[in-house]
């Protein structure tokens, strides 16, 4: 039996004919919800009439049976599907209907379509919500990323080549955490925290009572129900209702765990029947129907596996089902402008339908005071207090103080979200979600945020995958501890042929109004070169050049600006070196070693917005180091030595180095990067020119030159610029081209077996790159051409070597004592 939408006509109709009784009428009324959605339907008996409004009974005295009030003025539900990225389309629906007048009386929707009627019924306009929508800071949050400059540079770990991370707790060792979600909902939550809580707060936390009534579903996957939110925080019912599983976390409402509505109920036209009784639906549908699950698509089978196949018809006969086509996938919001007209010619070939169905009208002028009325009521988002959930008491006093602000004075979102996302960045803290709740009594708002503390470990895995033998595995492990201060110990291990190393470290983090950190080091390094020519198996020839490393450090780090930090600290370490001095040496041949005691202090200011750790395409890294180094050099000669007796020398220096990469053009397929390395240091030569060479400072531009020992790009003193260019096949795979030139003011010359500094400003140097990258989920896959025009005097490359590199992973190492 198909659904009649339009119930009080229908018992009007019956009443007048005087086939029901006033009194059955009435209870029908009462018990179907219609006496308080209709104010014109008239009850009769043979005394007196009585208007049933908004459940409450008037008497009009001098009615009579003839002048019944008229039928209702039409009533128009909007349903709006969910459907990802494509449920954008819902825009240009809402735009289409607009622009034609025809009037939008409630609103139902899930997922996309709760985000999208949640925006509307608040007051924004369509082209305010296409706007937006379009906006970077959309497609930002979108994609998971935080605002630029709420980014807290100052809470980041340093780099590492993880590809994967899984967390435990401590209780709980065996039983790894996964990610929940793909993306990091923090900016999302901040977001509709802002755009929807004064909406919220003048409609007293009643969905009936926003601009348009309003209705949005979300899924209880414990007992596999949909949930329909008619009250309360709306924030957190539209954030439910979009959490697709995986891609966002799932929130916890009234003690249950929920998810997206479109798991149980994609298209809730039943949800508008049953809570509002339109009298014409309008369903804008932009979910197809399920298709069977494949063998090579994950999101496939998840999708199957969770999502309940709905029936996407309008329930009734007299609703009118819109169905914008596009071709975008789920989380696909690249096209969004054309997604959205979409939905707008989608609605425009159904108008002489819609028109015909519909004869009431609305026009701009009644809509925009409407709005103005309701957005003139919102009181203003001014926080009063600020409740931490989640935490123990030592936990929530660490968070207070990173969150506080004036004490005795009310404060803007504005004023508390950047300590917000700082409070975020901080890697002992799992999960924030906010939600503002508005005080009849002080007349502004209180902020409860409820926190999750992280695991307190996690396991980093990781690692390089190249053609050439600088292959190697990575693993870290990190301890948290959350209480009156905030305390991470790492440690980490690479094993590789080319690279390896270990380190420990301790990040003592105290929250004061200016937050600083004290972390001391323990680390070991050891780089083995060898001929690149060579296979990963072939040890036939010893290796030529072995550094190793074993330093301790004290490091203390406070922020600069939200972008940027300061460094200072100290290390004490044994820099070992043994090496040949010449290119024929055979496997019984012993090497000559350095060593070189060190005690060095340095300060940095760096300042870093790259969106990658490594193939970056928009940004900026900018540092200044300074460095004083002291220590004694020992050297033990081999059998390649020309010189038999051990050298001993005290060696003191200061240096420093200016290093710059920006891509000036960041947006669109082509992106266009400039870099820029200067370094000026006293550093003076030590014995020999391998020696010397091994301990100068190094220009490394790209991630092959990471893993070669290129003589000729070494140096004391030395400029160098470089020129990138990306071109974006995919959002996910570039193209790149680059060109660096490096000027050395003397270079180190080796001469007749004695080092000694060439002419000033003599050979410049060249670098070329070509790369193909494919940005994965868990690293970088490259294929590389690379040019370096350098002239060795010992290592065991070409002199002007062509090379092909590929590989899968970050070239990424630990930091070096003298840096």
């Amino acid at each position: 039996m198909d659904y009649i939408c339009n119930r009080p006509q229908v018992l009007a109709f019956f009443l007048k004919m005087r086939l029901l009784s006033p009194l059955f009428c009435t209870i029908v009324c009462l018990m179907t919800g219609v006496a308080s959605t209709y104010a014109q339907m008239a009850i009769v008996n043979d005394e007196k009439p009585y208007l049933i409004y908004d459940g409450q009974w008037s008497e009009y005295e001098t009615a009579t049976r003839d002048n019944i009030t008229e039928e209702p003025e039409q009533k128009v539900g909007l349903v709006l599907s969910g459907g990802g990225a494509k449920g954008l389309a819902h825009i240009g629906v809402i735009k289409a209907l607009e622009e034609h007048r025809i009037p939008i009386d409630y609103v139902t929707g899930t997922s996309m379509g709760a985000i999208v009627g949640g925006m509307y019924v608040v007051g924004l306009t369509p082209q305010q919500m296409e706007d937006l929508v379009n906006s970077d800071q959309f497609k930002n949050m979108a994609s998971g990323g935080i605002e630029r400059e709420y980014k807290f540079y100052f809470m980041k770990e340093d780099l590492n080549p993880s590809w994967i991370s899984m967390k435990v707790g401590k209780d709980s060792i065996w039983e790894t955490t996964l990610p929940t979600s793909v993306i990091n909902p923090v900016a999302i939550d901040f977001f509709m925290l802002e755009k929807l809580s004064a909406p919220a707060a003048v409609a007293e936390y009643n969905f009936d009572k926003l601009l348009v009534p309003f209705r949005c579903v979300a899924a209880d996957i414990q007992s596999k129900q949909e949930v329909i939110f008619r009250e309360g925080y709306l924030n957190e019912a539209i954030r439910a209702s979009a959490t697709f599983p995986f891609y966002l976390n799932p929130i916890t409402i009234d003690g249950k765990l929920l998810f997206d509505g479109g798991l149980y109920n994609n298209f809730p036209t039943d949800v508008m029947y049953n809570e509002f009784y339109p009298d014409i639906i309008l369903g804008s549908n932009v979910s197809n129907t399920l298709a069977p699950p494949t063998a090579d698509n994950v999101l496939s089978q998840i999708k199957n596996m969770l999502v309940r196949r709905d029936d996407f018809s309008i329930i009734c006969d007299n609703g009118i089902l819109i169905q914008p086509q596009h071709n975008a996938s789920t989380f696909s919001f690249e096209n969004i402008q054309s997604i959205i007209d979409s939905g707008y010619m989608a609605t425009i070939e159904k108008m002489d339908e819609i028109k015909a169905a519909i004869s009431r009208r609305i026009s701009p002028e009644e809509l925009a005071a409407k709005r103005k009325a309701f957005i003139s009521k919102q009181p203003p988002l001014l926080i009063d207090e600020i409740y931490v959930a989640g935490l123990n008491k030592r936990q929530s006093k660490y968070v207070r103080k990173l969150l506080s602000g004036k004490k005795g004075e009310n404060f803007t979102l504005d004023d508390i979200k950047n300590p917000y996302f700082r409070v975020f960045e901080d890697d002992k803290i799992g999960s924030i979600y906010p939600r503002a709740e508005y005080n009849k009594f002080t007349g502004v708002y209180d902020l409860y945020i409820d926190i999750k503390e992280a695991k307190e470990i996690r396991m980093d895995l990781g690692g390089l995958v190249s053609n050439r033998p600088v292959s190697g595995a990575y693993l870290g492990l990190k301890y948290n501890y959350l209480g009156d201060v905030g305390v991470s110990t790492y440690a980490n291990a690479y094993l590789g042929k080319l690279y390896s190393a270990a380190q420990l470290r301790t990040r003592i983090d105290f929250p004061i109004k200016l937050p600083i950190y004290v972390e001391p080091i323990l680390a070991y390094n050891r780089w083995d070169y060898f001929k690149s020519s060579t296979d990963f198996f072939d040890n036939e020839t010893p290796s030529y050049l072995v550094q190793k490393e074993v330093f301790v450090g004290l490091q203390v780090g406070f922020p600069y600006r939200n972008e940027g930090r300061i460094k200072l600290g100290s290390t004490f370490a044994n820099l070992r070196d043994d090496y040949y001095q010449t290119k024929n040496f055979s496997s019984v041949d012993t090497a000559d070693r350095t060593d070189f005691n060190v005690f060095s202090s340095y300060i940095t200011l760096e300042r870093n917005t790259l969106n990658r750790k490594q193939y970056a395409t928009e940004g900026t890294y900018f540092a200044l180091k300074a460095r004083h180094t002291w220590g004694q050099e020992i050297e033990t000669p081999g059998t390649t030595s020309s010189n038999q007796s051990a050298w001993y020398n005290f060696h003191e220096w200061v240096q420093f180095k200016m290093l710059f990469n920006n891509y000036y053009k960041s947006k669109g397929k082509l992106r266009l990067g400039v870099c820029s390395e200067i370094v000026f240091s006293t550093q003076p030569l030590f014995n020999n020119y391998t020696a010397s060479v091994l301990r100068a400072p190094a220009f490394q531009p790209n991630p092959e030159s990471k893993t070669l020992f290129l003589e000729s790009f070494r140096a004391h003193k030395y400029a160098s610029v470089g020129q990138r260019m990306i071109y974006k096949i995919q959002p996910n795979i570039d193209f790149r081209l680059a060109a660096y030139l490096f000027q050395p003011h003397r270079s180190i010359v080796k001469q007749d077996s004695i080092v000694d500094l060439g002419e000033k400003f003599g050979q410049v140097y060249t670098i070329g790159t070509a790369a193909l990258v494919y940005h994965s989920p868990i690293g970088p896959l490259s294929f590389s051409i690379n040019y370096y025009h350098n002239l060795p005097e010992i290592a065991q490359e070409d002199k002007t070597p062509l090379t092909f590199f590929f590989h899968f992973g970050y070239v990424i190492f630990n930091r070096r004592a003298i840096e």
